[in-house]
């Protein structure tokens, strides 16, 4: 069952690459919400909660079989993160692109909420709650901005 929660919790073991986790978690997260990314708003949606609460069970499981808070191999928590970034997002590859960088950047500087879920809970849930915050101010930021590039462009 170990390997099963790992397997998951790593973002099919993309946590586990040398060097920056979370940007390979985000990018390796890419390729499952392709395949997600023209269903229907309410069953997108759902899944996307589902996915929010395996990955507070799975990551919580992952810190205590790698017997450390958050550590950085467990890289679920970006794959909600770029699914939250990237809801309706428009169907264009620069639009995803932008997205994954505004993604990163929030989940790496992490503004106020997200830096007080980060510091002050823990656990699966605690894991889970910056990344969806950053998510949800790289969403808002993405559909902002690719307003006001086609705004400028038209």
């Amino acid at each position: 069952m170990d390997k099963i929660i790992m397997f998951l919790a790593t973002g099919f073991y993309s946590g586990n690459l040398p060097k920056a986790p979370g940007t390979w978690g985000s990018l390796v997260a890419l390729v499952p919400w392709f395949f997600m990314r023209n269903l229907p708003m309410p069953t997108y949606l759902g899944m996307l909660a589902v996915l929010f609460v395996l990955g507070c069970i799975l990551s919580g499981s992952a810190e205590k079989i790698l017997d450390q808070a958050d550590a950085g191999p467990i890289v679920i928590d970006e794959f909600v993160g770029m699914f939250i970034t990237l809801t309706a997002a428009p169907n264009h590859p620069a639009a995803w692109i932008l997205g994954f960088l505004l993604f990163r950047v929030f989940d790496v500087f992490k503004p106020f909420p997200c830096s007080w879920f980060d510091q002050h809970i823990h656990g699966g849930f605690g894991i889970m709650m910056d990344d969806v915050i950053a998510g949800l101010y790289a969403l808002a930021s993405l559909h902002l901005l690719w307003l006001l590039v086609t705004k400028v462009t038209h």
